[in-house]
């Protein structure tokens, strides 16, 4: 019975399987780029990203070399073709033409780097600016500000716990401070 309860749940094959790859818009690169990578590893065509190019065939190829090229071939082409489905058009207009997976996943990286820049900034202007509302509470308050420091985080930009707990007690309102 449990057989059949699990045979019913779980897909037949790699290909059943779909990750919720969200669009690629602009402010949700490092969504859409780890459940890509996800995607494409889960479908078995990531092959070209996790490895050189094999040396073009020739007369003298091997039946190996040859089987190795067309199957780095394969997952390039479609991994491609992939990553480009799942960008808006603008972006996708943006990146210049790639024909190696490799080398457009770098100039997407290359074009979000700044955004993640501007992100932290925000980020950072959001966290010293923020105060405590009578409407929302203290919880409330110390939830965002340790959301946003961990967003922070996430960008490289760290900061101690110590100045963490130091900032939100001085800038808590006289009623609520400990001191």
């Amino acid at each position: 019975m449990l057989f059949i309860i699990f045979a019913a749940i779980l897909p037949r094959s790699t290909t059943d399987v779909k990750f919720d790859i969200p669009e690629l818009n602009g402010d949700n690169y490092k969504v859409w780029k780890e459940r890509m990578l996800l995607q494409l590893g889960w479908l078995d065509i990531d092959y070209a990203i996790r490895k050189d190019e094999p040396p073009k065939v020739t007369k003298e190829s091997t039946k190996e070399s040859i089987d190795l090229y067309e199957k780095w071939e394969k997952s390039n082409r479609l991994s491609i073709m992939f990553i480009k489905t799942r960008m808006c058009a603008s972006i996708r207009g943006s990146v210049d033409q790639h024909t190696k997976v490799k080398d457009l996943i770098k100039a997407i990286d290359e074009q979000f780097a700044t955004s993640d820049k501007a992100l932290a900034s925000t980020l950072i202007m959001q966290f010293s600016s923020l105060r405590l509302t009578e409407t929302k509470g203290v919880h409330d308050y110390i939830m965002r500000m340790r959301d946003i420091a961990a967003q922070l985080n996430t960008l490289e930009v760290t900061m101690s716990d110590s100045f963490f707990v130091h900032f939100i007690l001085c800038t808590l309102p006289p009623k609520y401070a400990p001191f």
